[in-house]
């Protein structure tokens, strides 16, 4: 969630789209389906071998972190799934499924003519993908140990560096709230953070904030800010607003 991914509490921008089609244009579909396909052969799932040469991790953070490599005027200046199709094919590239020169004249090539899409498609991984559709890919794990913090501890929320990929609002660092409830079990992200410190199985804390230390003289009255953040983001706070 670096700041083109998480614009909020800021102020000064262009109108939000109200757009409520998940697809706007038929091809959208199409990158839909490709991520998802790529999700459910992803090697670390354990289901059936297929035949399909796709032998290499792809998550949301890994969808996320290509996104999140874009420089930020670009980001703005594209549709959401042209965020997702210019991440895809980075992947593929600089996983060696392909080169950039041919994707390049693929493109090209699709864009000159009106060319059939590519069809065929296997049985195995269709079964595959059908079945990834039905049981996800849970993050819930056995808690390894216990919960640093219980209901009631007060907690000051870190401003770690984040070099791919972080799950922390960026108006919530440095910001003191209140545990108001603890998860069961352990939650894992779907890929490491790296410095950022998320990745590995952990609590999970449910921390309401007072929207006064959010936003100072711009909040309504009577109403609590609440966020779900992993462990690595919390530390002991001493002092609290009465929340």
């Amino acid at each position: 969630m670096k700041l083109q991914h998480y614009l909020g509490g800021l102020e000064g921008l262009d109108p939000i789209s109200l757009e409520t089609r998940v697809f706007v244009e038929p091809w959208e579909e199409r990158i839909f389906g490709i991520h998802t396909a790529m999700m459910a052969l992803s090697p670390q799932l354990d289901l059936e071998a297929t035949p399909s040469t796709f032998n290499t991790e792809w998550t949301w953070a890994d969808l996320r972190k290509g996104a999140e490599a874009m420089n930020p005027f670009d980001y703005f200046k594209f549709r959401y799934y042209e965020k997702w199709l210019g991440g895809i094919s980075e992947y593929f590239v600089a996983k060696g499924y392909i080169s950039q020169a041919d994707l390049d004249a693929r493109t090209a090539a699709f864009l000159s003519s009106s060319a059939a899409l590519p069809m065929g498609g296997d049985v195995a991984v269709d079964a595959r993908v059908r079945k990834y559709l039905m049981t996800g890919d849970d993050p819930r794990r056995e808690r390894p140990v216990p919960p640093l913090f219980a209901v009631g501890n007060a907690v000051r929320v870190a401003d770690p560096k984040s070099v791919d990929h972080t799950r922390l609002p960026g108006h919530l660092r440095n910001k003191v709230g209140l545990i108001d409830s603890v998860y069961p079990d352990a939650y894992t992200y779907l890929c490491d953070t790296g410095v950022d410190g998320v990745g590995r199985a952990m609590p999970v804390y449910c921390v309401k904030f007072d929207p006064e230390d959010l936003w100072p003289g711009n909040t309504e009255t009577n109403f609590t800010f609440y966020a779900d953040l992993f462990e690595a983001y919390l530390e002991p706070a001493t002092t609290l607003r009465n929340l």
